[in-house]
């Protein structure tokens, strides 16, 4: 009997089927998909480097970038988004407060989407699509949050010129434990006027302002796992957020303080 037993569990090992789980659930680490970049005038996209011969539609991110800042200073995160098949639309604004070049991004990859000509072409889902950023760019997601086109947001450490109120979809509030310039009291009155979306604030763990820059660190796992989540119906994402022993719930290793609203699924 034991032997009966044993067989089939070795059968599993060497195929990989135990592993393959735990792989999908590590989502700090790079998908499946090579990438490549591309920098124009107004936006630089990072995506499936082989989005031309892809099967699907892509959904999509668009990024602000801190005061000063360019895409280049988050490249990493960006790419590690794109690499999970998300076409990402990084506005090269230094100032992106208003929202106005994430919106263009849009504008501009509907236009690709039905080029015939343009690599992107029937490859955009564009009835998914999130909006992110940093600081002065996390300002910015909100803002565009308001966008009919944008279904959820992800904003990282904003800065305080917006107003969630007009955000539709759910949102993910992120914030640092010693972030010293936008203070984790900020973030949370963002989540606490949240009231009428499902809102989550998360507080990354020893944190400060630029821990997000360069080598995202801590967040590169839960933002990619938000964006599978919200863009991609990704169950295992899923729960890191929602249900009554959510992931990011119960990890105190990460986060210093998690809230959700009661409009969060328990």
């Amino acid at each position: 009997m034991f032997r009966r037993l044993l067989i089939p569990l070795i059968l599993v090992l060497a195929l990989g089927t135990a592993p393959a789980r735990a792989a999908a659930a590590n989502w700090g680490a790079p998908g499946p998909y090579a990438t490549a970049v591309e920098v124009g005038a107004v936006n630089t996209l990072y995506y499936p480097r082989d989005i031309a011969g892809s099967d699907r539609r892509h959904p999509v991110i668009v990024w602000g970038n801190g005061t000063g800042g360019a895409p280049l200073v988050y490249r990493d995160l960006l790419l590690q988004w794109a690499s999970h098949g998300f076409i990402v639309s990084a506005a090269n604004t230094p100032m992106s407060n208003l929202g106005i070049s994430m919106r263009a991004g849009i504008d501009a990859l509907t236009r690709r989407d039905a080029d015939p000509s343009s690599i992107f072409h029937g490859k955009v889902d564009l009835t998914r699509i999130g909006a992110s950023g940093h600081s002065q760019g996390g300002a910015a997601a909100i803002v565009v949050g308001a966008d009919s086109r944008v279904d959820s947001v992800l904003p990282i450490q904003p800065g305080p010129l917006a107003d969630i109120d007009d955000v539709h979809g759910p949102a993910f509030l992120m914030a640092g434990q010693n972030d010293s310039i936008v203070w984790p009291a900020l973030v949370k009155a963002f989540y606490n006027d949240a009231d009428h979306i499902p809102a989550i604030y998360g507080e990354v763990r020893g944190a400060d302002h630029f821990t997000v820059v360069g080598d995202p660190g801590p967040f590169a796992a839960p933002t990619t796992a938000w964006w599978r989540f919200q863009l991609m119906d990704d169950p295992q994402a899923r729960a890191l957020f929602y249900g009554p022993d959510c992931g990011i719930c119960v990890d105190r290793g990460t986060w210093s303080d998690v809230r959700r609203n009661a409009l969060v699924p328990r």
